[in-house]
């Protein structure tokens, strides 16, 4: 049904603006590449690496165990599975970041059917200095919101101050949750509502340096200055077509790198936004905007974006809530 999802999405699109898919950007910085493992059928978060060189951490939402896959962008092949232990049996896994001194955080937060979870989990664990097949220990946290479940399946670590973040999925625009300055396995951590954040939100990035943050959905995204956590929307990002559901910075900074759901998913990579002053990134065939910078749009067009995106949203929505039926 998630290959569907994206089909559907995929052709609602080309139909309705008779667009073709975006093709990975030229220039500096890491480039778009095929995910080639066949187990990997459900990437859902990316995260590129810092030790490793053209390495990019991925996950499946749903596998038979906890496991991350270390793809080399380069061939699009994996050069390591690492199997977690020390955790529970996983729900959703929805989002992975790099934080401070290479440790890799691990977002067990999705919760779409039915948000009934009174709390998440957060897994971390130390980046691998080999890449190689390996099963590694990673601490638990429990994660409960101030306000209530939520549905999520974005998670970011400063990269300077190594505090998490979660945003909340909701169709109108949803809110940065702020986790506490470091997590704790005692008890629960409780994320508090810091910012809204105008999204239907599938993923989120900070850049390298910790000072923009990109959020992306299935039809576009946001980029804001990270402002100290006062968020300033600065534009639009432009996304592929497809069921959209990952995005990381190059480690340089200078490419976002934008992942879909599905078996042979491509990871697109897109010039990053704000490098030379602009509020938009460069627009590309086949992309479009979820959110519009322009200070005279409408505010409902503005999340939405043009009526046939709309219409595909619908139905890729319409389809998700059958599929948890």
């Amino acid at each position: 049904m998630r290959a569907l999802l994206g089909v559907v999405g995929v052709t609602a699109l080309l139909v309705l603006t008779g667009a073709s898919p975006a093709a990975a950007a030229d220039g500096d910085g890491d480039q778009g590449f095929t995910i080639e493992d066949p187990r990997i059928t459900e990437s859902s978060g990316l995260a590129a690496s810092r030790q490793h060189p053209g390495i990019y951490w991925t996950h499946n939402d749903q596998d038979t165990g906890t496991y991350l896959y270390a793809v080399d962008s380069s061939t699009g092949k994996t050069v390591a599975r690492i199997t977690l232990k020390g955790v529970g049996t996983q729900r959703d896994v929805e989002a992975i970041a790099i934080g401070p001194d290479n440790q890799i955080y691990v977002g067990d937060i999705g919760d779409n059917d039915g948000v009934t979870w009174p709390y998440v989990w957060i897994y971390q664990l130390p980046e691998p200095k080999e890449l190689k097949d390996q099963t590694i220990r990673a601490k638990q946290y429990v994660v409960k919101y101030s306000d209530g479940s939520r549905d999520a399946e974005s998670m970011i670590v400063h990269p300077k101050t190594g505090r998490v973040y979660l945003i909340d999925k909701q169709e109108d625009g949803g809110h940065l949750y702020e986790g506490p300055a470091r997590l704790s396995t005692s008890g629960a951590n409780v994320f508090r509502p810091a910012a809204a954040v105008d999204l239907w939100a599938t993923d989120a990035a900070f850049s390298p340096d910790g000072r923009q943050l990109a959020v992306r959905g299935y039809f576009g995204g946001i980029w804001y200055d990270w402002n100290g956590g006062d968020l300033k929307r600065g534009g639009r990002i432009s996304v592929p077509i497809g069921q959209g559901e990952s995005v990381s910075y190059s480690p340089d900074g200078t490419k976002l790198m934008l992942g879909s759901e599905g078996a042979g998913s491509e990871v697109v990579a897109e010039d990053a936004p704000g490098g030379d002053g602009s509020s938009d990134s460069p627009s590309g065939s086949g992309s479009s905007g979820q959110a519009d910078g322009d200070s005279g749009s409408d505010s409902k067009n503005v999340k939405v974006g043009a009526f046939a995106v709309a219409v595909a949203a619908a139905v890729v929505f319409g389809f998700r809530v059958l599929r948890r039926r």
